[in-house]
């Protein structure tokens, strides 16, 4: 048995001293002057990029100011929970592809097919497909905002948009999204804000001081919502907002 066991552990150390090892990291030259790595490091780098995508989805496309305005619509209506926040994130998201899919259209074209093919390899694509996605970003974003960040980050030598980095771009995008996002918000709120006040001055007047205003205008709010058609309102302002 002894015999035996010594036998089986001298072959499995021959073919393990003969199996030929994996290299876990490679680097060689793509003959341009840069480097590509293994396909083992490229997906592991891709793996850790998704983990990135929800919010890189949220922050740097048109998701953030459209659930912002869904949502402030929804309070200003009183509907509480009405649609759901799933609804309103398929909403939201589904609204964003429509909007952002002349960038990604854009980003297959000069990045991702040209990668498949091989003719360029990933750090070439992923500096192609920044460039469309960095224009929609400088599109959208304020001035003023740019040169805050710019000022608190010390960043003097910028020229043109191109020389934006985006670790200057990506706060000052995302801060002119939330103020785009609550002034069409306010904008909502005022029309349904003035059935409310209507309404309470009329309970009040009558003597109803115990019955809630909320409960009387909720059906009328609705009704106005409905009629003039304030869905396709909302998702036609809020596609036009952005200046493609």
């Amino acid at each position: 048995m002894r015999a035996w066991l010594l036998i089986i552990g001298l072959l499995s150390s021959t073919l393990l001293q003969a199996a030929p090892g994996v290299d876990a990291f490679t680097v060689a030259s793509d003959g341009e002057g840069g480097q590509t790595y293994t396909l083992t490091i490229q997906i592991l780098l891709f793996m850790t990029a998704l983990t990135l995508l929800p919010g890189a989805l949220m922050m740097m496309t048109s998701f953030a100011r459209i659930i912002i305005v869904l949502a402030i619509l929804r309070q200003a209506l009183g509907t509480q929970n009405t649609p759901s926040n799933q609804i309103l994130i398929g909403l939201a998201l589904f609204l964003t592809l429509f909007i952002m899919m002349p960038v990604f259209t854009e980003v297959n074209e000069v990045a991702l097919q040209p990668y498949l093919a091989e003719e360029m390899n990933a750090t070439q694509a992923l500096q192609a497909a920044s460039e469309p996605v960095k224009s929609f970003m400088i599109a959208q974003t304020r001035e003023d905002d740019l040169a805050l960040f710019a000022r608190i980050g010390d960043f003097s030598e910028l020229a043109e948009p191109d020389d934006v980095p985006f670790s200057l771009l990506l706060p000052s995008f995302a801060t002119s999204e939330l103020k785009t996002g609550f002034q069409i918000g306010f904008l909502l709120f005022i029309p349904f804000l003035i059935i409310d006040i209507v309404v309470a001055s009329i309970l009040m007047s009558m003597g109803m001081m115990m019955l809630s205003p909320m409960i009387i205008s909720l059906p009328f709010k609705i009704m106005l919502f409905v009629l003039i058609d304030g869905w396709a309102l909302v998702f036609g302002t809020l596609a036009a907002s952005f200046q493609l």
